[in-house]
């Protein structure tokens, strides 16, 4: 027969299981902190004394007089920031007065390559727009790289911001509370102007080697168009006929057909071998070689940025 302890509540095994089982709190009393006072109303402001210390600290820190570091930061940031706007325009007017003076003749700008842009410029690329003529035949590898980085900038933000077709699925009924409510008015307004849109937007990057235009400025065009339809309409209207399929063939394909072409150009040049491709005309539509392609291949890039910029920042999808 089991002998019934007479200090079976204050036992160690009797405390732990009421402590398990919730029933108590071994550390009630002995490590807690002083319970707050409570918030006293005088008038109409009220009284919070952690608020209060809290403003005595900062009130002591930010006081210059008692705090002679503060004091002493404060001064050496002032005379550092000084300085060094000093410095920084010291430097800018140096380096403008070293610039040649305009139409100088000497000038480091006016020297043969700019004479070779204008005056075999035509010749060599049968495009009747300088500018355009400039960027994407002599440079044309600084444009190819200015391209990449639209490429790149946006397959950073879709790694970013896109989300799985689940998360678009169960954040729908959230998102269509943001779509754009049946608006009469504005949506006639946008299906007359969308196309124009496009059309002027298309026409810009056609003519960008006879006018002044070209693939950034149309792309840019378009992407606008397309930003307004779907602003207009919503975004499950618009992937009707530009959904996520679309935007990764036409923006891998235009940057693939780029490359292609910039290669081709590349190894030719490179190698002083002349190119098979005619250049037509100059003044034609169909002419310049290929500028004419590639205003189209940029103008495409262009368009699909501006557009996935917009759609991921906006909802996580195209």
């Amino acid at each position: 027969m089991s002998r019934v302890r007479d200090d079976y509540e204050k036992s160690l095994w009797n405390r732990l299981t009421r402590w398990v089982n919730g029933e108590s709190d071994p550390f009630q009393g002995k490590m807690e902190m002083e319970p707050l006072r409570e918030t006293e109303v005088t008038g109409d402001s009220v009284y919070n004394p952690d608020l209060l210390d809290r403003k005595k600290v900062e009130q002591y820190v930010e006081d210059t007089q008692k705090n002679k570091e503060m004091r002493a930061f404060r001064i050496l940031y002032s005379m550092s920031s000084v300085a060094l706007c000093l410095l920084l325009i010291a430097v800018l007017l140096l380096a403008v007065s070293w610039l040649p003076v305009l139409g100088d003749p000497n000038g480091p700008n006016n020297n043969e390559v700019s004479k070779r842009y204008i005056e075999k410029g035509m010749e060599e690329s049968g495009a009747v727009n300088m500018v355009t003529n400039m960027i994407l035949s002599y440079r044309g590898f600084d444009t190819f790289g200015e391209t990449c980085v639209l490429f790149i900038a946006a397959t950073c933000v879709i790694v970013l911001l896109r989300k799985s077709e689940e998360e678009i699925e169960n954040a729908k009924e959230q998102d269509w509370a943001y779509e754009p409510k049946a608006d009469a008015i504005l949506q006639k307004v946008t299906l007359i102007l969308v196309p124009i849109i496009f059309l002027y937007g298309f026409y810009i990057i056609l003519n960008g080697h006879l006018s002044p235009g070209g693939g950034f400025s149309g792309g840019a065009t378009i992407g606008a168009g397309l930003i307004l339809y779907v602003t207009t309409f919503g975004f499950h209207k618009t992937q009707r006929f530009f959904d996520e399929k679309t935007y990764e063939i036409v923006k891998v394909g235009a940057l693939t057909l780029y490359s292609i072409t910039m290669i081709y150009y590349f190894y030719t040049g490179a190698n002083l071998i002349e190119s098979m491709i005619p250049l037509g005309t100059p003044g034609d539509i169909l002419s310049s070689g290929m500028i004419l392609p590639i205003n189209i291949f940029v103008g495409l890039e262009v368009a699909c940025t501006m557009y996935a910029f917009f759609a991921l920042f906006r909802r996580g999808g195209m």
